[in-house]
């Protein structure tokens, strides 16, 4: 062998090693996403299990405010489907929808007294309060990941890879800002 073709064969052998690198990382950031989503699965899931709880204990009390109880409940159906999915953009419109019907409900709560001074409710309250924390920690963390596999699938040389191995871009996960946040805290002031 001539030098020229111990150069050439050099040259494929670290072309090959980089676009292996390339190819794992570009699957390490797409596993990185799917654990990111199932992190929030988790979470919505655990909130699933606790708002019907909370809705029976506000209608015992709540007799006038059906239509608020309804919206929750429909909410946290279309959450989970959207979840089940794996659906960001309808779960971030049915979160937005669930997460006003929760403010809602909340603030029609200070005008129950009895309601508020329930140990069950105000346990369930701060366990919601508790899983919409953890949501939105959840939510950041797949956004990044999502990004950051976003971003790498449409840089170059990294894009050539990403063609070659079909890899895709995710949605990222968004609610309505004006309704991110439900003071559930005001309750126990």
């Amino acid at each position: 062998m001539d030098l020229s073709t111990i150069i050439l064969l050099a040259i494929v052998v670290v072309l090959a090693f980089y676009a292996v690198q390339i190819y794992n990382l570009l699957v390490r950031l797409r596993h990185n996403v799917s654990r990111a989503w199932s992190n929030i699965d988790v979470a919505l899931k655990q909130r699933h299990d606790e708002l019907p709880k909370l809705v029976e204990v506000c209608r015992q009390y709540m007799g006038y405010e059906q239509e608020t109880l309804e919206r929750i409940v429909k909410a946290r159906g279309a959450v989970a489907e959207a979840s089940r999915r794996g659906d960001p953009r309808a779960l971030g419109a049915a979160e937005t929808e669930l997460r006003m019907g929760l403010g809602n409900l909340f603030a029609l709560a200070e005008n129950y007294p009895d309601l508020k001074a329930n140990d069950s409710f105000r346990h369930l309250a701060q366990r919601v309060s508790q899983l919409e924390e953890t949501i939105a920690d959840r939510r950041e963390l797949y956004n990044e990941s999502a990004n950051l596999n976003n971003m790498r699938i449409e840089q170059f040389p990294d894009l050539f890879i990403a063609r070659l191995m079909k890899a895709r871009a995710f949605d990222l996960l968004q609610f309505e800002e004006a309704h991110q946040d439900v003071d559930l805290g005001a309750l126990f002031r």
